[in-house]
């Protein structure tokens, strides 16, 4: 038996801003979109070219105030083909949150709080 990743979810508090988010930091882009006839959710899976797997968004029409997070120890890691690029972008945005120069990796946390792993590339 085999399993393959297809997808992780965020639950997000402002759609439309997570979405810019995504798409300006780390080029993702909305790849299909699911919302219930009464309006109660809307489900946005964003990607790109790079890789088969999946973020998923979902927006919650009864859920106020932020999500709660815990300790924030859990991430979702990105490649940059340019880290120094990279690096520039999200210390323009105001996005860093977390630099470990000694592993040459920092992180980013989206609008939510929801932290992303950046790395160099191998």
């Amino acid at each position: 038996m085999k399993f393959k990743m297809v997808h992780e979810n965020y639950n997000v508090v402002d759609l439309e801003k997570s979405l810019e988010f995504y798409e300006k930091a780390l080029g993702l882009k909305e790849i299909r979109r699911k919302t219930d006839e009464e309006g109660s959710y809307i489900i946005v899976y964003i990607g790109n070219e790079q890789a088969d797997f999946e973020l998923e968004l979902t927006w919650l029409k009864e859920k106020e105030g932020p999500y709660n997070l815990g300790d924030e120890e859990f991430h979702l890691a990105f490649e940059a083909d340019d880290f120094e690029a990279a690096h520039k972008l999200h210390e323009e945005m105001g996005c860093i949150c977390f630099e470990n120069h000694d592993m040459g990796i920092y992180f980013i946390n989206d609008p939510d709080g929801y932290w992303l792993e950046i790395l160099p590339a191998k």
